[in-house]
Formats: C-alpha cells, structure tokens, sequence
C-alpha cells in the first residue's frame, strides 16, 4: 500500500497482505513489562519505535516488551498507529528505532515462526475455505492439519463453499484459520473477530486461549473492550502513535476506571432539583462523596458499592424519585479507554497529563501516562 499522509491511511492495512508474514515489535511508552515465564529474553521488543507518512507521527517513540507466552493487548482509536505498529513488528514496514523479534530484526525471523492475519485481507473468492487453509500451510515444510484448524474456527461445516459465497464472520474465521495453519511460537491478530457472530467469536476466544496455554505469543489488537480484557495478560493503550497506559487489564481498571455506578432509569424527566434532591440524600445515607448525575433517561449515581445498593434506593425514595428499572455495573476496561483516549485525553500540543508508575500482579511495574506530551 502507499503510506500517504492521512490518518486514515496510518492505521490502514498493506492490502493484499496475507497471514504468515514475517516478525514482530514494538509498542510505545509501554515501560518494563513481566518477565517470560521461562526467566529468558522477551519475545519482542520495540524501543524508541518511530514511523511518518509525510507529516503525519504514525508513531512516536513506541516503547514495548511482550513475554513469551503472553496475551498482549493494543487497543485506541482509529489513526491511533495500532496497524502501522503491527507491521513495523512482522516486518512488512519500515520503522525507526530498536525492533527485535526473538532477538533479531522483524525481517531475519523465520516467517514459519510468525502468524499474521491483517485487518483486511482479501484472498482469492473462487477457492474454498478448506482450499485456502491448504494453500497457506503448504507454504510451511511443518503445517497443522487442515481439518483440525478448519474446526478450531468453527469453520468444518462450510469448508468446501466458495470463500466469495461466505459471510462476512464466517471469511473472517477462514482468514484465522490461515494464519495459525503454521502453527506460529508468535501471532499477530489485527481485529480477528470483526463481524463474527457470538457464537463464532467464541470460538476464537477459545482458539486464543488454548494457543496462549500451549505457549504462543499472541499480539492482539482490538476494538471490542469486552475481548482484550478477556483475554490480555497485559494491554498498551494507545493515542496518536503513543502509548498512554500500559498494564493488566484489571490494574488499568482499578487504577483509571473511576467508581462501580447505580443507574435508575426515570419515570419522569430528570430535572437539576432532582440531581441535587437526591445527591443530598445519597450523601447523607452513603457518607463520602458519590456524585449524582442526569443521563438521557434517568439518574446515575457513581460510588456505590454492592452493599450499599439499598441505601442509595433508600435515598432515591427518600427524595420521591420514582424509577421504572435500577441497574449496578463496575467499571469496566472501556471505561478505561473511554476516560484516557476520550474527551478526557489532552492532545498533542495541549497542556496537562501525568506520568505515573501502575505496578502489575505480579509486582512489577508498567508505565502509565494520563495525556499529554511526554
């Protein structure tokens, strides 16, 4: 692909890239990370990892290790750098800074070491799934059996339809099933589960999960919040080609999803009187400082813990509110992403943003940076 200028183009993928390419590195800012299990070397590594289409800082600066068999998570917006970042790892870039994979540059890795499945890839409609996933793993003196990869997908029923008479969740599991045919020690998976229905997507948890086990390193990134805080060992958040926090999911939670939230949805329409009706009582009942907000349909209440569920309706009858339904949620990984590559998030150039050291499970550290420029 041309690497032009846009946003839209930086966090576009090679077309026609397929899986199976070559190596892997980098993520920006993202500090030490855990240890592989085995005591050795990570099995990438990316620092000071920089890459510009024209005027455009597709990265900036990228720091990153993964261990080996670890879940890694990326995750931000579209243009955040999340696909030039993939292929400045396996190779199929050119990026500055220090890029290792196994030790060596991403393009002297043995491509049967690496999978990859790109965000969009296109192979030829008039073969079928079984056809492709043949093709892709004659390309290896070593590959899995077909059949086998065609079930991990949930791919075994519709293997002998026309890649181009498919669905799109169902090409999607066919274009996974491409790239772990090899049998890859590291796999890169940009969005994998686009378009995939529950039930099939699922079958690529269960698929990531098993791999992760049997030892591969999985590089994934991901729009669906819900799906790398499933799944990720630890997560890089990144925004505008640079990582602003990094660290297991749930410590990324804990740290920056804010307080467990009631939401009541309203009979009538919530009014300013109503916020500070309630907000008196709840602080009455509840102590501290929970806060008291309007949504479209009702009232949010934030700060409440599981137990305290019966005072904060206390408070709401207290106060005359009638509701029509109660909700109560914990923060989750995209409130963590909504708060530090939202609104909430200083851009480049803007003033403001903290460093800040976020320790892992394990004790170790992950460096976490709230906006702003570094």
């Amino acid at each position: 692909m041309d690497e032009t200028a846009t946003d839209a183009a930086v966090d576009a993928p090679g077309e026609g890239a397929g899986p199976g390419a070559a190596p892997a590195e980098a993520d920006e800012g993202a500090g030490p990370s855990a240890p592989d299990a085995a005591g050795g070397d990570p099995v990438v590594v990316g620092e000071g990892v920089r890459k510009s289409y024209g005027d455009v800082d597709a990265l900036d600066g990228v720091d990153l290790d993964v261990a080996a068999g670890e879940v890694f998570g990326l995750i931000g917006p579209n243009g955040a750098g999340k696909t030039t970042l993939v292929r400045a790892l396996t190779g199929t870039t050119e990026a500055e800074g220090d890029l290792r994979v196994f030790g060596a540059p991403p393009r002297e890795v043995d491509p049967a070491r690496i999978g990859l499945l790109p965000q969009s890839f296109d192979p030829p409609a008039r073969l079928t799934a079984r056809e492709l996933v043949d093709y892709y793993g004659g390309l290896y003196d070593a590959a899995r059996d077909t059949e086998s990869v065609l079930d991990d997908v949930g791919m075994a029923d519709d293997a002998d339809a026309w890649y181009e008479t498919l669905s799109g969740g169902q090409k999607r599991r066919t274009c996974v099933a491409t790239a772990v045919v090899n049998d890859p020690d590291l796999l890169f998976l940009d969005e994998p589960t686009t378009g995939i229905d529950p039930a099939g997507r699922r079958a690529i948890h269960r698929l990531i999960e098993r791999l992760a086990a049997g030892g591969t390193t999985v590089f994934l990134t991901s729009h669906a919040m819900d799906e790398v805080e499933r799944l990720a060992d630890r997560v890089a958040m990144l925004r505008d080609g640079r990582v602003v926090a990094s660290g297991a999911p749930e410590r990324l939670v804990a740290d920056h999803g804010g307080a467990p939230r009631l939401d009541a949805t309203l009979a009538d329409p919530t009014t300013e009187a109503t916020v500070e009706t309630v907000a008196a009582g709840v602080r009455e009942r509840l102590g501290g400082e929970p806060t008291v907000e309007a949504t479209d349909d009702g009232l949010r209440v934030r700060g409440v813990r599981p137990e305290a569920i019966g005072d904060a309706v206390a408070a709401l009858d207290d106060a005359g509110v009638a509701f029509d339904s109660l909700s109560w949620s914990e923060p989750s990984l995209e409130d963590v992403y909504l708060r530090l590559t939202g609104e909430e998030y200083a851009r480049r150039g803007g003033e403001g943003g903290t460093a800040e050291t976020v320790p892992d499970g394990g004790g170790a550290t992950e460096t976490a940076s709230e906006g702003g420029d570094r």
